[in-house]
This record gives C-alpha cells, sequence and structure tokens, in this order.
C-alpha cells in the first residue's frame, strides 16, 4: 500500500476503518483475491472514505449517492482517466454491496452510480509467421553459450515461449506450473488460475517436445537441493520469477523483424486469436483462457473482426 493510502487508512475514524477492516477480509477470505488486485480495491475506497470524513461522515451510514458522485468527479477533476474512474466506481459498488449483505447500511447506495466504461484497447498480437518466428528465438541467452548452464537456459526459454504461446496462460500461472502439473501423456496443463481456480489446457507437439527436452537435458543442469516441484527454474535454481519470464520473452519478440513489442499477455492474446481465427468457438476460448465471464473473451472476437478489415481493406478492389 503507497504511503499516502496508509496515512490516510490509519487516520480514519474507528467505526470506518471497522468496516473497511470486514470488507478486506471479505475479498482475501471469500472471494480469495490475489493480493495486488485487493490493494488496489482496498486503496481505492481507503480514498472513499477520505472523501467521506471530509465531508463530515464518520460511519457507512454517512454515505450515500451524492457522495460517491462527488467522490469520483474530484478524481476527474484531478485527472484520472475513463479507466481509472471505472474502476473505482467498482471499488465502491463492491463495498457498498458488503455493506448492505452484513448489515451494516440499509440499502446498497451504491446500485445507482453510473461511470464511463473503460475504452477497451484492441491488444497487438502477432500473425501466425510472427509467431512462428518468435518462436525460434532461444530468447535472451546467448548463442556462444556453450556452457551446460547455457544449453539449460536455451531449453528453459524456449520452453516459456512455447508453453505460453501453446497454452495462452497467463504469466503468473505459467511460472507457478509444478513438474507434477504437466501431464506429458495427454499433453495438459493443471493450471491455478485467478481465484485459485483449476483448469486443464492442452498443449500441441512443439511445446511437448520443449517439455520433454527441459525436463531430460535442462533443468537436471540447473536443479538443485531448494528448487522443490518447481517446473521452470531461474539460473540459481530457484523457481522461474514472472519478471524473467517477461524478459525472456520481450528478447524473443525483439530478436524476430517486423513483429511488435509484446511480452507474456501479448502471446496469449495472440493465442486466442489465432484459435479463434481457426475455427473454436468463444466458449472454448473461454475456458482455455480461464475467464470468469463470456464477455470478457468477447474482446478477442473484435480483434478478428478488425483484422478481418484489414485484409479487406488491403485485397479488396472496391474497399
Amino acid at each position: 500500500m503507497a504511503a499516502g493510502t496508509a496515512e490516510m487508512r490509519a487516520a480514519l475514524p474507528p467505526a470506518l476503518a471497522v468496516s473497511l477492516d470486514g470488507w478486506e477480509e471479505h475479498l482475501r477470505l471469500e472471494r480469495d483475491l490475489s493480493d495486488h488486485t485487493v490493494r488496489g480495491y482496498v486503496g481505492d475506497v481507503v480514498s472513499l472514505l477520505d472523501h467521506l470524513v471530509r465531508r463530515s461522515g464518520t460511519t457507512v451510514a454517512d454515505l450515500d449517492l451524492a457522495t460517491l458522485r462527488s467522490w469520483l468527479a474530484a478524481g476527474r477533476t484531478r485527472g484520472d482517466g475513463r479507466a481509472t474512474t471505472a474502476r473505482r466506481a467498482a471499488s465502491a459498488r463492491s463495498f457498498t454491496a458488503h455493506l448492505r449483505r452484513t448489515g451494516e447500511t440499509a440499502e446498497d447506495v451504491g446500485l445507482r452510480l453510473a461511470s464511463p466504461r473503460a475504452h477497451r484497447t484492441l491488444p497487438d498480437v502477432l500473425g501466425t509467421e510472427q509467431a512462428r518466428a518468435v518462436l525460434e528465438q532461444a530468447g535472451g541467452t546467448p548463442a556462444e553459450d556453450e556452457s551446460p548452464e547455457g544449453a539449460a537456459l536455451r531449453l528453459r526459454n524456449t520452453l516459456v515461449l512455447e508453453l505460453l504461446y501453446a497454452s495462452g496462460v497467463r504469466v503468473g500461472e505459467l511460472v507457478g506450473l509444478d513438474v507434477d502439473d504437466v501431464d506429458r501423456g495427454r499433453r495438459l496443463l493443471r493450471v491455478l488460475g485467478k481465484g485459485r481456480k483449476e483448469r486443464s489446457v492442452p498443449f500441441g507437439a512443439p511445446a511437448a517436445a520443449a517439455v520433454d527436452a527441459w525436463l531430460t537435458r535442462g533443468r537436471p543442469v540447473l536443479a538443485t537441493a531448494g528448487s522443490g516441484p518447481a517446473l521452470l527454474l531461474g539460473v540459481r535454481g530457484g523457481r522461474l520469477d514472472a519478471r524473467e519470464a517477461r524478459r525472456v520473452v520481450h528478447a524473443a519478440v525483439a530478436a524476430a523483424p517486423g513483429t511488435p513489442d509484446i511480452g507474456p499477455h501479448g502471446l496469449r492474446h495472440s493465442a486466442a486469436t489465432h484459435v479463434l481465427e481457426g475455427g473454436a468457438d468463444l466458449r472454448s476460448v473461454q475456458e482455455l483462457l480461464g475467464h470468469a465471464s463470456l464477455a470478457t473473451t468477447q474482446v478477442y472476437t473484435h480483434v478478428t473482426v478488425e483484422r478481418l478489415r484489414a485484409v479487406h481493406a488491403r485485397a479488396h478492389p472496391r474497399a
């Protein structure tokens, strides 16, 4: 939590602090949200409650629609964009809904809080040939490093790229994989996604070959007594850090001429787009990506439509 937010939270009246603590516990224990998500939500609501105090409020019973609206308006005056305003409004609605469920307020004052829709920018995605070019890159280990460790790192980096593109998993899901999470016979990954929801994700023959090469010739070189069950390892034998995985992807993309500058999430976008373009239905892609809502997956239909329009504009004689 940022220093300013921590100071605002510490200055809240006791009754407001208790309500905030209860909601934070709900987010962590009942909704099982990640620490990063909880910090974002709580930071927004600390700002809201600080605004309430400035308007002479001392308990959540003093929170009304006018206060919510003036809080969002103050943020826009400070320069909050549409996406930030939409996120802050969502945090506030989650808080007021919890207050109503727990009986701390007689009504959910956030139900009528409107907010602008965040602009949904289309993500950069690779073409299929671009994806092939990226996957041919070793990803950040110099080719002239012929030591056993250098060779092992090239195998690891190849596996990072292959699994991200083959399965569409998030980078955090990737580095969280254990060796036993890989079903090599059926070519399935057991992935623990957001909200600790488990799903099985298939991968193809190239990724399977990369898994076999890493497990037989790469991982044993880097593994130490402290490696534990982690599938992917860092240079010192510990579990691979997500930042290093991102560096691997960016290095491979930079080495492939003509590709947009994307990271692991770009490979995830590319995988989903290519699966849709290959004829998969949206529900299957939703399951593949681990999206809780189909609406989240629908952005990929916009990507494919935009690509179709671009191809039409280039190829049709009367476009």
